[in-house]
């Protein structure tokens, strides 16, 4: 699983997901990519699951590139727990994606098998996301 070596602080506040992304919304490894179209958190089994499942597709042909790295951690308060006593401890991590992030890379590859491994990761993403070639 993905998490950061070290943090300066253990816990961080929530935050707002709105806007748009204007970093990391360009093709720049591979020629084929997955594009998120809606705002959410990807954990970091889930953005393993995705590599696992392009990998796995492409039959060690090809290169994958992860464009997301989960950093920012997500505390949760053990259950039946009164209110008060704190802010939970850090469970697992999570990447903040905004519409228009690429999440994956994928080259050296046809592009049939391409769009087939990418469609298999996208279905272990809970947010829409598109299937994208660059020029």
């Amino acid at each position: 699983m993905l998490s950061p070596p070290k943090m300066r602080f253990r816990k961080q506040h929530r935050g707002r997901l709105k806007g748009i992304s204007y970093r990391g919304n360009r093709i720049c490894f591979g020629k084929y990519a997955l594009q998120a179209l809606e705002p959410a958190w990807i954990t970091s089994r889930q953005i393993e699951a995705g590599r696992r499942a392009m990998s796995r597709n492409v039959r060690r042909g090809g290169k994958v590139w992860v464009r997301i790295f989960p950093d920012k951690p997500i505390t949760v308060k053990p259950t039946e727990t009164r209110m008060g006593s704190g802010k939970g401890s850090p469970e697992y991590w999570v990447a903040v994606i905004k519409p228009g992030r690429i999440l994956y890379e994928m080259g050296e590859v046809a592009e049939n098998i391409a769009k087939r491994a990418i469609s298999i990761a996208a279905s272990k993403m809970p947010i829409r996301t598109q299937f994208i070639i660059s020029r």
